[in-house]
């Protein structure tokens, strides 16, 4: 690995400047690293000084290009043939060979409210710990003391171009069909989240589940693999007390954390003491409000139906609010869950995708967006009077036909749930 000094030798692209590009500029700043330029798209007046002004010659030029996470070099014919020399904010982390411990999350879902536990239940325990990467702090922004834990969640986009993570503490919750409008195949998009355990040694440890487990150990990686114990985790659940967590949504990603206190030997009643005050992430299956006989919950960071399967799992007599930007080969699996469903509610650009894969199977109607889905869903409570409601947004599908964002969407599905529960309740 090299060093503040060492990196001071080398030049560098900033390629893309949002929130990732922004922090890796004020990395270089705030070290000295002088050698560096910049590049967007799109935002010209950004760091005008150090704008390239030929930007062919810059990359073949540079020793790195680093590269924000929302750019796919497979689009971009001047990039793609530079792949080796691509890395991330997250590369430049560990290169400045800084002393602390890293702790790095990934997997297709459940990484967010992962890296949330940990980090709570490093901090309740007195360890010194901070949280960025894909959560949202850019990783580069961190203020890390020495000997401190790092917790980072890493997206499939951040790990597709990094050339030299190596956790302390790896872990790869789940994989299932997602990005591969980005990655291309599910190989390459397996193969990026696979690189959180490419450079580890021996003497680092890993996390992944058992149907990961022959993967792992056909790669021959180094580190000291363990599989997490559901089961182990569901003997002291009971004793948690935390109505956040009495769900069985959250199960898969406790017994990682659980794993994980055992190995750092934080004692169990130390372990349930401090999940208990754990508060979950909002627009994470969030029950936000209940009134009367209805129960709203707001699960807007459900843009698969793979992720939005647990929210149908754990709910009863569900008006099920579908629609949005669909993933690639997305398939709606109704196995399990259909008993669940009152009716569901297709919103969005894209409701043709959605009714082809539940027509004859539920009951729906075509309501387009929030406000006249809620004006329907309040009508139809009426109509079936039941004991108890469950009004749901699980989209299974990425909000950019209609909102800017995720947090966009599950904000305004909550401010109308509030609104139209008064006049039409």
């Amino acid at each position: 690995m090299y060093s503040i000094s060492k990196l001071k030798e080398l030049s560098f692209l900033v390629y893309g400047l949002g929130l990732s590009g922004k922090s890796v500029v004020k990395f270089f700043k705030k070290n000295k690293i002088n050698n560096y330029q910049v590049w967007d798209d799109k935002q010209k007046d950004l760091f005008k000084k150090k704008r390239t002004t030929n930007l062919n010659k810059i990359l073949n030029n540079v020793d790195y290009i680093v590269l924000s996470p929302g750019i796919n070099p497979i689009k971009k014919k001047n990039l793609i043939k530079y792949k080796k020399k691509i890395i991330t904010d997250i590369d430049l982390l560990y290169l400045s060979n800084k002393d602390f411990k890293s702790i790095v999350v990934t997997g297709t879902n459940g990484k967010s409210t992962t890296c949330k536990l940990i980090s709570h239940l490093l901090k309740k325990n007195n360890f010194k710990v901070s949280l960025g990467g894909n959560i949202g702090t850019p990783i580069l922004d961190l203020e890390i003391k020495k000997n401190s834990f790092v917790v980072i969640e890493a997206s499939s986009f951040q790990l597709a171009y990094s050339q030299f993570i190596c956790p302390d503490y790896s872990f790869l919750l789940n994989i299932t069909t997602d990005h591969l409008d980005w990655h291309g195949n599910i190989v390459n998009y397996m193969n990026s989240k696979l690189k959180i355990f490419t450079s580890q040694q021996k003497h680092q440890f890993a996390f992944t589940n058992s149907k990961l487990k022959k993967i792992f150990k056909k790669r021959n990686f180094q580190s000291q693999l363990t599989v997490p114990n559901i089961t182990s985790y569901k003997k002291i659940k009971k004793k948690i007390k935390n109505h956040y967590l009495k769900s069985s949504i959250n199960d898969e990603n406790m017994s990682f954390v659980y794993a994980l206190s055992k190995l750092l030997k934080i004692k169990k009643k130390n372990f349930i003491k401090a999940v208990g005050s754990f508060v979950g992430l909002p627009h994470r299956y969030e029950i936000f409000y209940k009134k009367r006989n209805i129960i709203f919950i707001n699960d807007s960071k459900a843009t698969s139906f793979e992720s939005t399967k647990y929210a149908l799992l754990n709910s009863k007599n569900i008006y099920w609010i579908l629609g949005g930007l669909p993933k690639k080969k997305d398939k709606i699996i109704l196995l399990g869950v259909k008993k669940n469903i009152i009716k569901c509610y297709l919103v969005g650009k894209n409701i043709n995708f959605f009714q082809k894969q539940i027509q004859n199977k539920l009951k729906f109607s075509i309501t387009k967006n929030l406000k006249d889905t809620l004006i329907r869903i309040f009508k139809d409570i009426k109509l079936f009077d039941l004991k108890l409601n469950t009004i749901l947004l699980s989209p299974a599908a990425a909000s950019y036909d209609q909102f800017k964002n995720f947090k966009q969407r599950g904000d305004k599905f909550k401010k109308l749930s509030k609104l139209y529960l008064k006049k039409y309740v």
